[in-house]
């Protein structure tokens, strides 16, 4: 399996960041991994170093793998507009990152594996592609065998409804409509997408 399945904790740690959500053991030692603690001496980076790294950050945030990232930024590269901002909104439309966000799964990986496993359905339609673009308008519902899963309305009942503008969610349905692509400004991710778009433009 290509994608990361190793310690989230190490690699919150690595990128200074809880990006896999709330992690008691990160907010303990919120400094690098390694054995020699807070005390080793870190080079500063170099601005390429900053870069790459504000990259995998993306990608390990969003879980997405390096070709899939890549076709991503291209697509936002071709459209108008800001591309740094236009590839977040890709990220954030796709299917298991929604689902995550209306609160139906706990964490993206487990958005993903609710996908994968045929638990969802996209207007009507199931749909088991995690990395399914929604457009504004789609409707996201968890499927009628599905609605009483014990991961989901635990889920549910802990996040409540969904706090996130560009998306509405019926908790009682378990229904929710993408609907419309986010500002920059709304997204809480803390990535710097002006240093993802320097990199691939070299």
């Amino acid at each position: 399996m290509a994608r990361y399945t190793g310690p989230k904790t190490k690699k919150a740690r690595t990128f200074g960041e809880p990006i896999y959500g709330l992690d008691k053991s990160f907010d303990r030692r919120k400094y690098g991994p390694g054995q020699h603690g807070p005390s080793r001496r870190r080079k500063q980076k170099s601005d390429y170093a900053l870069q790459l790294t504000e990259k995998q950050k993306a990608k390990y945030t969003y879980g997405v793998l390096e070709r899939q990232f890549r076709n991503l930024f291209d697509k936002a590269n071709s459209k108008k507009g800001v591309t740094g901002e236009i590839l977040l909104q890709f990220l954030e439309a796709r299917l298991d990152n929604t689902v995550f966000r209306m609160g139906i799964a706990p964490t993206r990986r487990a958005a993903r594996q609710l996908v994968t496993h045929k638990h969802m359905l996209v207007n009507g339609i199931l749909t088991n592609i995690p990395s399914y673009q929604l457009r504004p308008g789609d409707v996201v519902t968890v499927r009628g065998k599905s609605q009483n899963l014990q991961v989901i309305t635990d889920s549910i009942g802990s996040k409540g409804v969904a706090s996130f503008g560009w998306l509405e969610f019926n908790p009682d349905k378990k229904e929710g409509i993408f609907l419309e692509y986010p500002e920059r400004e709304k997204i809480p991710e803390k990535i710097n997408e002006q240093l993802i778009v320097e990199l691939y433009s070299k």
